[in-house]
């Protein structure tokens, strides 16, 4: 099993790194792939070194899996080059996402509408695997009408350059800033670029991929996505309206039954998600559980996990397990 990883020495191909190592995912080959300024940089994965090389010469090794993080524009370039070499294409980047020629997989929810013909799969974005992760087996339940999901993102979901504005912050050290503004002691309404309709590229992000990933348009999403000074962790209030009644109790035993979610829901011992436990770990946490009481069928809920692992890299490593376990490579 020839593997490369392209984007490997970014934020996002670092954790997949680890991630693909944690997993022990089968791997005869390894091929370390990024852009020409990391060329022949060295790296190390399960104690051996690796030469990182470009992109033309990973095509041209012709590896089964290419698992992308290195940006929308390098996806778009250089995945259907990999793809007609017969490599099989898991892209971390928006590039492909609402290309209705393309599936848009959370494996725990639609990874059986994958087939040996899908070339290029895309992987979704951070705040929406966590938030369809919890939503999924609701909406099975109770039939979702309307959402509204307000963010709390963490710095790491911009990169390095902005964790590195936030760490010079509280060093009271005057650096490169990733941000219009300072991020310490601060919140900014505006994650990605602004859009013609005052929404930014995120919040439409948590609009539209959740109706492709369910493969249902009977319900909508409205976002507002925050960048707060949190060095890792995406968490979300989400206000959910269901077409049916539900009962709280069978509610949260749905979700503590559901794979890849803990319930993290005592509020009389304090007991509830934060980014700080969902730190390095692959489950998405979901807390706060209760009833909207200003109108029916309503809840309320909050839910977190780490972007940079369910978020981008486990989800990914978890679609190319599935392609490996079902023959579709």
């Amino acid at each position: 099993m020839k593997i490369a990883v392209v984007g490997a020495t970014g934020m996002v191909g670092e954790v997949m790194l680890k991630v693909l190592e944690e997993r022990n995912f089968p791997i005869t080959e390894l091929l370390l792939v990024a852009s020409e300024r990391s060329v022949g940089k060295k790296m190390t994965f399960k104690n051996k070194e690796y030469t990182v090389i470009g992109l033309a010469d990973a095509v041209a090794a012709r590896p089964q899996i290419a698992i992308f993080s290195a940006g929308g524009d390098t996806s778009l370039e250089w995945a259907p080059k990999f793809a007609e070499v017969g490599t099989t294409v898991v892209d971390n980047s928006s590039a492909w996402r609402m290309d209705p020629t393309k599936k848009l997989v959370v494996p725990e929810i639609n990874a059986q509408e994958l087939t040996k013909d899908d070339k290029i799969i895309a992987n979704p974005n951070c705040s929406t695997i966590q938030m369809v992760m919890a939503l999924a087996p609701l909406h099975k339940a109770y039939q979702m009408k309307r959402v509204v999901v307000s963010t709390y993102q963490s710095v790491s979901g911009t990169g390095v350059k902005a964790v590195k504005q936030l760490e010079n912050e509280i060093a009271g050290i005057e650096g490169e800033m990733a941000y219009p503004y300072p991020i310490g002691k601060n919140a900014l309404p505006h994650c990605d670029v602004f859009m013609e309709n005052g929404y930014t590229k995120e919040e439409m992000k948590l609009a539209r991929e959740p109706q492709k990933i369910f493969n249902d348009s009977t319900f909508s999403v409205t976002a507002t996505a925050v960048r707060i000074p949190t060095a890792g962790g995406h968490s979300e209030s989400v206000n959910v309206e269901f077409e049916n009644d539900f009962d709280l109790s069978d509610v949260r035993n749905m979700l503590s039954e559901t794979p890849g979610v803990v319930l993290q829901d005592n509020t009389e011992t304090n007991t509830y998600p934060m980014p700080i436990y969902a730190h390095d770990k692959d489950e998405v946490f979901v807390g706060r559980l209760r009833r909207d009481e200003t109108q029916p069928n309503t809840l309320n809920m909050w839910i977190v996990a780490d972007n940079l692992r369910k978020g981008a890299a486990t989800n990914t490593i978890q679609i190319a397990e599935y392609l490996l376990e079902n023959d579709l490579v």
